[in-house]
């Protein structure tokens, strides 16, 4: 039963977040999905509904020896991707997760990278 509960908390969460946060092409959205092994972080103009910029750490150039460090090199290549594409300002979307561990190692390597979060 806690495991229900705990997705059903989630799912609210994220339903809330995203009534308040919308991506659009001057700001996209930072939408983070994290799993046991992979961390995911694409740019999103919601308005559009196209995906501008991705990285994940499925990819081959991520390096890093703890989930934390791998996490913010993610968010340091997102910036990189976005920077390239003249995305300097974002909304960042954590979805549903907390703010902290690898979700905030991610919003710092963004932000380090040149990202205004």
């Amino acid at each position: 039963m806690a495991v229900h509960k705990k997705q059903e908390r989630k799912r609210r969460v994220k339903r809330g977040m995203r009534d308040k946060v919308a991506g659009t092409s001057s700001r996209p959205r930072l939408s983070v999905f994290r799993s046991n092994r992979y961390i995911y972080a694409q740019l999103i103009d919601d308005r559009a509904g196209v995906t501008l910029a991705a990285a994940s750490s499925v990819e081959s150039d991520i390096v890093g020896d703890t989930p934390m460090e791998v996490s913010k090199a993610v968010g340091a290549n997102l910036a990189r991707r976005a920077l390239e594409k003249g995305i300097e300002r974002v909304v960042f979307d954590r979805n549903g997760y907390r703010y902290h561990g690898r979700v905030r190692a991610l919003a710092d390597g963004a932000r380090e990278g040149g990202l205004q979060l």
